[in-house]
């Protein structure tokens, strides 16, 4: 009987983990960069491509609706939308997607709410590109599993940040050293902190 139960739990395990396995690569192809589809239609309506294939919402500049339909985005001339806003709560975007926000030059906010492939790294590219470095005011980071106090003190370069919202962030361990830092480079800035 044990040996039977052994290899139920076995069997089971192996289900979990090829069903994980699937998912994560599925993801990695949701969030492929094509540059000749950003060549061709421009970056804020790729970006936008690739955050509702993804499962994010996006906000355009000018209306106060979130877009989450992929089928229902705007059409036109290209380059009349400018992505204002990002809602990647509950998104599969991840670090290999990234290259899609590179052009966005209107993004104000960004939020980032239980995205189980957002990471210290994807936190560093973010804060690396100077359009978002100009543009960007506004950013949250909930429960996030993977992003640790290297990946919030990062956004320091993000100059033009008013506002902060971190919630529920296990991997941050010195709380008070990070806001400090944070503080320091950006004087101006806001944080709002739900960390215990």
């Amino acid at each position: 009987m044990r040996l039977l139960s052994q290899v139920v739990k076995s069997a089971v395990s192996q289900k979990e983990w090829s069903r994980r396995h699937f998912w994560g690569w599925l993801n990695a192809v949701f969030n492929k960069v094509d540059y000749e589809r950003i060549k061709a239609v421009g970056p804020d309506r790729a970006a936008a491509e690739w955050l509702l294939r993804c499962g994010a919402k996006v906000r355009f500049q000018g209306f106060e609706r979130w877009h989450h339909d992929y089928n229902g985005l705007p059409t036109g001339p290209l380059g009349r939308y400018k992505i204002q806003g990002i809602d990647a709560t509950e998104s599969c975007i991840m670090y290999r997607g990234f290259d899609h926000l590179e052009g966005l030059k209107h993004l104000e906010e960004i939020k980032l709410s239980k995205c189980m492939y957002i990471e210290d790294t994807c936190l560093e590219r973010l804060s690396s590109m100077e359009n978002l470095q100009e543009s960007l005011y506004m950013m949250e980071v909930v429960s996030c599993g993977n992003v640790t106090d290297k990946g919030v003190v990062a956004l320091h370069q993000l100059r033009n940040l008013e506002y902060l919202f971190l919630s529920d962030l296990p991997g941050i361990k010195d709380k008070q050293t990070t806001v400090d830092r944070l503080q320091t480079a950006l004087p101006r800035l806001d944080i709002a902190l739900d960390l215990d």
